[in-house]
């Protein structure tokens, strides 16, 4: 898991009007499943295609599996996640990808740093 600066990979994700946002949630995707010690939802370029052609339904379904790969994390580090999968899944259908990405690394970077 790789610690990253939320502030920059926000601007970056609107700046490059998304094409940031789809590498980080393509790297996120990764980096959660290594953590909770699972294999990874789907492949980052599957994760990417899908998202694109479904219009950003499947991006959905992928945030509230996200939740769940971070619960797993957080609870082998012996920390409570609350409800993370429906947090995110509420902030995937309002904000897009990108809140939610910022929240799932600000959680990898809380265990990293």
């Amino acid at each position: 898991m790789q610690p990253r600066s939320i502030v920059k990979c926000v601007v970056l994700s609107y700046v490059t009007l998304g094409i940031y946002s789809l590498w980080w949630m393509y790297k996120l995707n990764d980096e959660t499943a290594t953590g909770a010690n699972k294999p990874p939802i789907i492949s980052g370029g599957l994760l990417i295609v899908l998202s694109l052609v479904t219009f950003g339904i499947f991006l959905l379904y992928w945030c509230y599996k996200q939740g769940e790969y971070v619960t797993d994390i957080l609870s082998q580090h012996g920390q409570q996640a609350g409800n993370l999968p429906v947090l995110y899944l509420i902030l995937g259908i309002f904000t897009g990808g990108v809140v939610t990405n910022a929240f799932i690394q600000n959680e990898i970077n809380k265990l990293v740093l």
